[in-house]
């Protein structure tokens, strides 16, 4: 068993990439505003977020292609296959390099007393340089490991602040279980869903699967890496629920970061409360701002047949792109507020066309074999892309204004 664990891998490199800052406020917000309550909807997420990713690392491992790869191998209408790889591009390119100063941003988000030089956060640029150092080398291995280390890293601090709190096991039974929306929580619930389901890490995790198994039938293993990671990362999420859900307890209200969570952890933590919930920031904001650029690189060199893989000169100039978008904004203090509302309405389209081109994908026999999907999973697979679409639609009337 321990021989299969140090084989896993794509699997923590989605995990790393969902956990962000954002996932980390949003589930915060989540505990702080409404308790237990919302427990179940991130249980859901995890559920919908493994059939999805399953069907993804099935791409990789057994057709030996990535998503992009796959959905230009499908479009055969010229309409639509355009139509297609100008969503891909647009949403996780410039979509990612919108997102990507969050989650630099986030990543500091505890540490703005840290020394600066020429006015730019240290920590920041060293942040920067890493993660451009991982991605320069295009070492899979390598990348990989330090994702599962952040990953590590960021369960340790959540989960041990959870623990620390003793919270209610029967509060948190009946959260998981018994589905319920408070007023006015609506929104949030499709908050929480849509920061696990992402659309990004469909590619990255077909791309990933492919590169980290190249020979041999990993289809057990592959599997055994996505419950594992997904779980973890729905783990974390739900710890940082609950703390919250702790910390707020009889006085529900908003918070808006680091500073109000910590202030509420100080009565069991101490001193430390604050820098404990900042390393766990930091260690979501770093992970997020490597998976990003690589995402947007595995998206756009599958979708126009770029040879080579994390070598090509074209990928490269894609992740620098986002990266340094990332860097140059954080450091402004900026936000490219007209990216993200873009971002946001291309990811709201894209997520479910998606989900059904990869259902569409998985099907093909000439494409999986004997790997297609089961009626099962079929079944689940429509559920999570009613899912899906409802919240496409929520991404583009909310970036709109409309709700």
């Amino acid at each position: 068993m321990l021989k299969k664990l140090k084989q896993l891998g794509p699997g923590m490199i989605v995990t790393a990439a969902f956990i962000g800052p954002g996932t980390v406020t949003t589930a915060s917000m989540a505990g702080a505003g409404y308790g237990y309550t919302l427990l179940w909807a991130m249980l859901f997420s995890i559920i919908a977020t493994i059939i999805l990713q399953e069907m993804t690392a099935r791409l990789g491992t057994q057709a030996k292609m990535g998503l992009g790869e796959a959905i230009r191998k499908k479009s055969i209408n010229k309409f639509l296959r355009y139509l297609s790889f100008g969503l891909v591009i647009s949403a996780i390119v410039f979509g990612n390099a919108a997102y990507e100063s969050g989650n630099l941003a986030g990543a500091v988000m505890g540490f703005e007393d840290f020394p600066e030089i020429f006015g730019l956060n240290l920590l920041l640029i060293f942040i920067g340089i890493t993660a451009f150092i991982l991605l320069f080398v295009g070492k899979y291995k390598y990348i990989e490991r330090f994702l599962v280390l952040l990953v590590s890293v960021m369960g340790i601090v959540f989960i041990l602040a959870a623990i620390l709190l003793h919270p209610s096991i029967s509060e948190i039974i009946k959260g998981l279980f018994i589905p319920v929306i408070p007023e006015k929580a609506g929104l949030m619930v499709v908050g929480l869903i849509g920061t696990t389901v992402v659309p990004y890490n469909l590619f990255l995790h077909a791309s990933a699967s492919k590169t980290k198994w190249k020979e041999g039938d990993s289809l057990q293993l592959s599997r055994l890496d996505t419950i594992l990671s997904v779980s973890l990362g729905g783990l974390i999420t739900m710890a940082i629920m609950t703390t919250a859900a702790v910390a707020f307890e009889g006085n529900p209200q908003e918070i808006d970061g680091i500073g109000a969570l910590g202030k509420q952890l100080q009565p069991i933590l101490g001193d430390w409360s604050t820098h404990f919930i900042a390393f766990g920031f930091l260690a979501a904001g770093f992970s997020s701002s490597i998976t990003a650029p690589l995402a947007a690189a595995f998206a756009t060199s599958e979708i126009l047949d770029w040879k080579d893989g994390l070598r090509n000169k074209k990928f490269k100039m894609v992740w620098a792109f986002v990266l340094l978008t990332g860097i140059i904004t954080a450091s402004l203090d900026f936000r490219p507020t007209a990216l993200i509302l873009f971002a946001q309405v291309a990811n709201g389209l894209l997520l479910p066309i998606l989900a059904i081109y990869l259902l569409w994908i998985v099907n093909d026999k000439a494409l999986m074999g004997n790997h297609v999907n089961s009626k099962l999973i079929n079944l689940l697979g429509v559920v999570v892309i009613i899912v899906t679409l409802l919240l496409g639609f929520k991404s583009i009337f909310t970036a709109l204004g409309i709700i």
